[in-house]
């Protein structure tokens, strides 16, 4: 017997507002050209905005960008006092990539050197580890609520802040039981009394755990009570600081690289895909209960440094041979393989990279 936790984040939690921001950025200097580059980092605080980076891109316009930096944080539901979509200023210091940088990744080299991790379950119905994927639900139901009807947000009590936390017990042999202890903060009206917005908040979200709480599973609701002063006037947020809420909530390795504002050439973020989807697929072709892939790479350098599968704890040589003779590794590979420059980033940014039937790295067809 064990117990496992892991966490997830909405959509108006500062450092995802940066996230999104900068996959929206992202997207917008990228423009569906495969030989444009992007690496937008984004600071969000009390009314105030600020991108760095780097791009190489023929559609750069500071006005437009700014547009969609409002656009973004209106649609998160950002209407208050210290973060308002209108009234919050946008400092934009991007500027253009470095030719030293450029040589690499014209030729579609790696972007850079760095190792990335895939992994796969039979847990859960997307193949995903308990604890992550039920910390994910809990804050989709609890946005979906707050999104209820055509007008956002700012009449609903519940605001865009929040996180959740959940707490696996394990048998023996390493399946999941039950939830051990639910935790989840959300930013709420102030008119409305800590025990209130606890009963509304369970209300909520019991229906997406029922299955799988017991009598004497713990919920902490808003544990310290009052939390009306939220998002990035509470909290700043950075792009890159949810990279454990990104991929699988700790239960598997991570290389380090965050995904958000990187065009799919930085192998940070494309070879993470590529990552899962093979190790899905080891999975789901029932060649192991579960299992962990690491590729690396070398700046400027295409194929991969290593190939690495772990299933079923063992390590798996003659899976990882098949890979390499079945898939193109290589960064070009990985985006023909996905269609990553067609891809609007900001699909991705919220409740994981991983798990959504409708991303592409998500399908089943490399043993079928």
């Amino acid at each position: 017997m064990y117990e496992f936790t892991s966490e997830s984040v909405s959509s108006g939690h500062p450092d995802k507002i940066a996230d999104k921001i900068s996959d929206a950025v992202a997207t917008y200097l990228i423009d569906k050209n495969i030989n444009h580059r992007a690496a937008v980092e984004t600071l969000v605080t009390t009314n105030m905005v600020t991108l760095a980076g780097e791009y190489k891109s023929d559609k750069f316009n500071k006005d437009e960008i700014e547009d969609i930096v409002r656009a973004i944080v209106q649609d998160i539901g950002y209407e208050q006092d210290g973060f308002h979509w209108e009234r919050l200023k946008v400092y934009n210091e991007l500027h253009g990539q470095s030719p030293d940088i450029a040589l690499g990744t014209d030729d579609f080299g790696a972007g850079d050197q760095g190792l990335m991790f895939g992994y796969a379950c039979n847990e859960t119905p997307n193949y995903m580890p308990s604890a992550i994927f039920y910390s994910h639900e809990i804050l989709k139901v609890l946005e979906d609520e707050r999104r209820k009807g055509d007008t956002l947000l700012n009449s609903s009590w519940l605001g865009p802040d929040s996180k959740a936390q959940v707490t696996f017990n394990y048998d023996s042999v390493g399946k999941p039981i039950d939830i051990k202890s639910i935790v989840c903060s959300t930013q709420h009206s102030d008119d409305l009394s800590i025990e209130e917005v606890r009963q509304r908040v369970i209300d909520i979200i019991l229906p997406v755990v029922i299955e799988k709480i017991n009598p004497n599973t713990v919920w902490h609701i808003n544990p310290t009570g009052r939390f009306v002063i939220g998002g990035p006037d509470g909290d700043t947020g950075l792009t890159g600081r949810k990279i454990i809420v990104d991929t699988y909530g700790g239960y598997a390795p991570h290389g380090g690289g965050a995904f958000s504002g990187k065009d799919c050439t930085k192998v940070d973020r494309s070879a993470a895909y590529m990552a899962r989807y093979l190790a899905k697929n080891v999975v789901a072709s029932s060649k192991a209960e579960n299992c962990t892939i690491q590729l690396s790479y070398a700046i400027g350098i295409k194929q991969p440094t290593s190939v690495y599968v772990y299933a079923d704890g063992k390590v798996r040589q003659d899976i990882a041979d098949e890979i390499i003779a079945k898939v193109d590794l290589t960064p070009k590979g990985i985006i023909d393989k996905f269609d990553l420059f067609n891809l609007d980033l900001t699909e991705t940014t919220n409740y994981g990279h991983f798990g959504k039937a409708s991303m592409p790295w998500e399908q089943i067809d490399l043993w079928t």
